[in-house]
């Protein structure tokens, strides 16, 4: 297997694992990123960008990262709360009056970053034409009623996550989350990282395909037996609901859908860029650039839902848009917060460590929350440490 870029001394455990997933754990095409106090100290690609296996994967390769994107389009609303123009703790319908019905009066923008609004699916799943065309998403949760009483539990909102982010923030500010990401964030650090990918980059993008783990990598079970992909093959569940909001599910390689804005599951980025991004959240980078305040930061990995997840089936914990270390999601340690994709990229900060991590793939794995090349990684990362 060769290896591509470049690893810091002690960082070594990285590298080995990073092979390792190739050789034992099935990744096809894929790359590693870790900065640490701002400063890159590991960047390595290996494998092809493509499924048959003929096109390497080289240093600018970008990948959809599926969920992953949650945690950075998530910087979007901390930002304009840190600049004062989102409130967190205002209700959704003062910036969007059409939410305000069927019950949903009082979820608040808190809520929904941290999975409480009780929108988790539509009671008609949306076709791929209408969750991409800027309207249609924004009508269906506004109408939807709550599948419980808001803020009263959480569960993962894993599609309409995008259409209750998108509209806020167009409500908000009179822009796209893709374009606010662009513009205030990923052109002033220099991040290659998209949602809605522009046509000038797209020859840039690996094909993703599915691949069968190894029996050992399965996903994480609910105590004693209920696991999220049991929960996701019985049609009536929440959680196959909640996944299946668009119905049926895109073609994640279509120029329409990368080009699309749906910030729960399209982002498009490198590692390099994940990794500079999460270690911009929690301090400067190379260059003298950073995201958040000490103050939003703490409002980022401060949890602010915990147990039962009533669309995972699993305990998860979430902060306010990110997703903090647990069982469901085992990170760097209990100070770091991030964001999975399902099928196996991760991105996460730890503060206490100074880390800002990025790792993205072609192989899908069926991982939801804790793929194990991810955890792999992060497990090389903690021993180098």
């Amino acid at each position: 297997m060769e290896v591509h870029g470049t690893v810091a001394e002690g960082f070594e455990p990285v590298r080995d694992a990073f092979v390792r997933n190739f050789e034992v754990l099935g990744d096809r095409g894929a790359a590693v990123a870790v900065h640490r106090d701002g400063r890159k100290v590991v960047d390595l690609w290996a494998g092809t960008r493509d499924a048959e296996g003929t096109e390497p994967w080289t240093e600018d390769t970008a990948q959809i990262v599926r969920s992953a994107t949650k945690g950075v389009a998530a910087a979007v609303p901390l930002l304009l709360h840190q600049r004062g123009l989102l409130d967190l703790d205002a209700p959704v319908g003062s910036y969007w009056p059409e939410f305000k019905s069927g019950g949903k009066e009082r979820i608040l923008v808190r809520d929904v970053l941290a999975h409480r609004a009780g929108i988790p699916a539509l009671d008609r799943g949306l076709t791929a034409a209408e969750a991409a065309d800027g309207v249609s998403g924004a009508r269906a949760v506004a109408a939807q009623q709550p599948f419980w009483e808001p803020g009263t539990g959480h569960g993962y909102h894993a599609q309409t996550y995008s259409w209750l982010l998108s509209e806020l923030v167009l409500r908000a500010t009179g822009r796209t989350v893709g374009c606010v990401l662009a513009e205030e964030i990923a052109e002033p650090l220099g991040l290659e990282f998209w949602i809605g990918l522009p046509e000038a980059e797209a020859h840039r993008v690996g094909r993703v395909a599915a691949v069968e783990p190894p029996e050992s990598a399965g996903m994480l079970r609910t105590r004693p037996r209920r696991n999220v992909s049991e929960a996701y093959a019985d049609p009536d569940s929440l959680t196959r609901r909640a996944f299946a909001a668009i119905d049926p599910l895109p073609d994640e390689n279509a120029p329409a859908y990368r080009a699309a804005e749906l910030p729960a599951s399209n982002g498009i980025g490198t590692a390099r860029a994940l990794a500079r991004f999460y270690g911009a959240t929690i301090g400067v980078v190379e260059d003298g650039a950073r995201i958040f305040t000490p103050a939003t930061t703490a409002l980022a990995a401060r949890e602010h839902s915990a147990g039962p997840d009533r669309v995972l089936v699993v305990n998860t914990r979430f902060g306010a848009g990110y997703m903090l270390h647990g069982p469901a999601s085992p990170l760097l340690s209990p100070a770091s917060f991030g964001h999975p994709g399902r099928g196996g990229s991760l991105g996460f900060a730890d503060p206490e460590a100074g880390i800002g991590f990025g790792y993205v793939t072609n192989a899908l794995a069926k991982s939801v929350t804790a793929d194990p090349r991810a955890q792999a990684l992060v497990r090389a990362l903690r021993s180098a440490l």
